[in-house]
């Protein structure tokens, strides 16, 4: 089993920022480029991989009142993961993701797990600066 996370911090009321990260409709702008989520009957989903380019059944719950995320494959346990969002004062959040992989074959390795992490934060958090701007001009 592989686990990888990382946290950033994000200039945003933390509601701000959980909003944007569960639309389900807008997961496409933020997720690693090559992930794609099909909402089913929720908290179903389909997670396509262009890599591999297989489409994995999985199940997605947002917990508002607790801020967090929770993701996991349905069928076959391979992988599950979280996103928890924290207030830190001033008006800002601090946002973790956590990725666990318990199949060798799903994992990417630490490097490209750690970027592609590093990387989807960077890009909520451009998501969540537009959305602030946007409410306050």
């Amino acid at each position: 089993m592989s686990e990888y996370e990382r946290s950033r911090t994000m200039p945003a009321q933390p509601e701000h920022v959980f909003d944007q990260a569960a639309n389900v409709g807008q997961l496409d702008a933020w997720l690693p480029d090559a992930l794609h989520v099909r909402v089913e009957e929720p908290p179903a989903v389909t997670v396509h991989e262009d890599h591999t380019d297989q489409a994995t059944s999985a199940l997605m719950r947002a917990e508002r009142e607790q801020m967090r995320i929770e993701w996991g494959t349905r069928d076959q346990g391979s992988y599950a993961g979280w996103l928890q969002v924290s207030g830190i004062g001033g008006g800002a959040s601090e946002v973790t993701v956590h990725l666990s992989f318990f199949e060798d074959s799903h994992d990417p390795g630490e490097r490209a797990a750690l970027e592609a992490l590093d990387d989807s934060l960077r890009r909520l958090e451009d998501q969540v600066r537009m959305r602030v701007e946007y409410a306050s001009g």
